[in-house]
């Protein structure tokens, strides 16, 4: 079938990593900044904390689609650096919320523990607190990662040389209506392999620490 030569496919193969690599440094990165926002939501001195508020709030309240776009037409850069930046200050404010979430699970007495140790604010983040927030998170954590997946198919609206945006490439190469919704179909299947293999990740995850 012409719509699925090697030629094709590899294309739509190569948006697919592509989907794979900005969703990836997109959560990496949201993570990180996602944390530290939580940190100073949760720890720093008001005036700090009203402003992360209002970045949260600002990012949370508006669509994902809308940075997308106020960055392409803003910032110069290659297409993944343009769709990560876009994903990774709006996604960080959903990971800050994620965060903070786990940081409030955290009993006080760990806080405490640790300052009858003689450890800083730092040391206690870094070797006791963070690693049992970022453990009950989990996830919540890998939920939004399948968010992040599934809307990384806005970018196809700038051109990016994402899945759905190769997949769209090679529907407008035929005029037959089953090779388009076989297309779909392959788009379909991939989008759901991955986010399927990612829910069950958590669920096998959440039954383990049941059993635990």
């Amino acid at each position: 079938m012409e719509v699925f030569s090697s030629a094709n496919v590899m294309f739509m193969l190569g948006g697919f990593v592509k989907t794979l690599e900005i969703s990836a440094l997109s959560i990496f990165f949201s993570l990180i900044l996602g944390t530290v926002l939580a940190l100073v939501k949760a720890y720093a001195a008001k005036p700090f904390s009203l402003l992360v508020s209002a970045y949260i709030e600002l990012f949370r309240c508006t669509p994902n689609l809308l940075w997308i776009l106020f960055i392409y037409f803003t910032v110069k850069g290659s297409d993944v650096f343009i769709s990560t930046l876009a994903f990774t200050i709006f996604t960080s404010a959903v990971m800050a919320e994620i965060v903070r979430g786990g940081l409030n699970s955290i009993p006080q007495s760990q806080f405490e523990a640790a300052q009858s140790q003689g450890f800083g604010f730092f040391a206690t983040m870094r070797l006791i607190i963070l690693p049992q927030t970022f453990k009950t998170i989990i996830p919540a954590l890998f939920s939004q990662c399948t968010t992040v997946i599934k809307d990384s198919s806005y970018l196809a609206g700038i051109n990016v040389a994402e899945f759905m945006y190769t997949s769209k490439v090679v529907m407008a190469k035929t005029q037959s209506l089953n090779e388009v919704l076989l297309v779909y179909g392959f788009v379909f299947l991939l989008y759901f392999a991955l986010n399927f293999g990612i829910s069950l990740f958590v669920r096998a995850y959440q039954r383990r620490q049941v059993a635990a």
